[in-house]
């Protein structure tokens, strides 16, 4: 039976670099929603023609659509031993329906990590990137601060911080995310599957604790 992974985790938790290590240390693909949408969107296809539609409009895509795809990019044959989930699915409607469509193929969910870190963490680590004008080197006024205050080491340029970067944005998008998320957390720990991961930890010790959830 193939065995699928879902990887859950706010921004700034390091989801997505966690998922890349994963992935490779499994020899499965790492295989994110915003992904597949930019590669049915660049290639043409028919859902992707469908789902254009809405994104034009500003509107949501339907659930019906993108599980589509996320169908479409399951049954390619990178995938034969399995994969990890990121950003898909979001609700627990897309939750089901990837799990009915998995139990089709002879395949399951057998796993759900959860990379957990506090609200506070998350706002430090986000909101102290700065950039640079000119090459978009990215520092941290904490973790990897530029030897000149407000300048790039690597080109003199001056940093500036992005509007996602700024405090406020980022408390918004971590209210939107638990908002969001709160319901599919439960509904996986109810099928426990849910397993936490803590996040505060330095990279490579989140990595040895998904890889001991995960057990590929």
């Amino acid at each position: 039976m193939m065995k699928f992974y879902v990887l859950l985790g706010p921004p700034g938790a390091g989801k997505g670099t966690q998922a890349a290590i994963v992935a490779d240390t499994c020899g499965i693909p790492h295989i994110s929603s915003g992904n597949i949408f930019r590669e049915n969107l660049q290639s043409n296809t028919e859902l992707g023609k469908k789902a254009k539609q809405f994104m034009d409009k500003g509107e949501l895509v339907p659930d019906n659509i993108t599980i589509g795809m996320v169908k479409d990019r399951l049954i390619q044959a990178d995938c034969s031993n399995g994969a990890i989930l990121d950003g898909f699915p979001r609700t627990p409607n897309q939750a089901e329906a990837l799990s009915e469509f998995l139990a089709s193929i002879n395949a399951k969910i057998v796993c759900v990590p959860f990379i957990n870190v506090e609200v506070e963490e998350l706002i430090e680590r986000l909101s102290g990137r700065w950039t640079c004008k000119a090459e978009g080197h990215v520092f941290h006024k904490k973790y990897k601060p530029s030897k000149q205050e407000g300048i790039c080491d690597f080109d003199g340029s001056p940093l500036y911080q992005r509007e996602d970067d700024k405090e406020e944005t980022v408390k918004q998008r971590i209210r939107v995310y638990f908002d969001q998320t709160t319901p599919l957390i439960d509904f996986y720990t109810d099928k426990e599957l849910l397993v936490e991961v803590n996040g505060v930890l330095p990279i490579e010790q989140v990595t040895e604790a998904l890889m001991e959830v995960i057990n590929c």
